[in-house]
């Protein structure tokens, strides 16, 4: 399964859990309106982390947080191995 695809999962997975209704994941959909709160964000980079190994927003000292869902994703997609 390729990391964009994990991602996404991840991201429906968590709406669903939280009973919020997701518009289509496009790459160019501000987070902001995902409609995920500040604990599913957390949530969704938790998991991510324990799927991927990796937390890519604490990787490097000057990581800032994604602005729509293509960036998140190729935060995780961008990882130094």
């Amino acid at each position: 399964m390729s990391v964009r695809s994990k991602v996404i999962e991840a991201i429906q997975q968590i709406a669903k859990e939280q009973n919020v209704r997701l518009p289509a994941l496009t790459d160019d959909l501000s987070l902001h309106e995902t409609g995920f709160d500040s604990l599913a964000f957390a949530i969704l980079v938790a998991r991510l982390e324990d799927e991927t190994g990796v937390d890519p927003f604490t990787v490097s000292e000057d990581a800032a947080f994604p602005a729509t869902v293509g960036d998140f994703v190729r935060a995780y997609e961008n990882v130094p191995a």
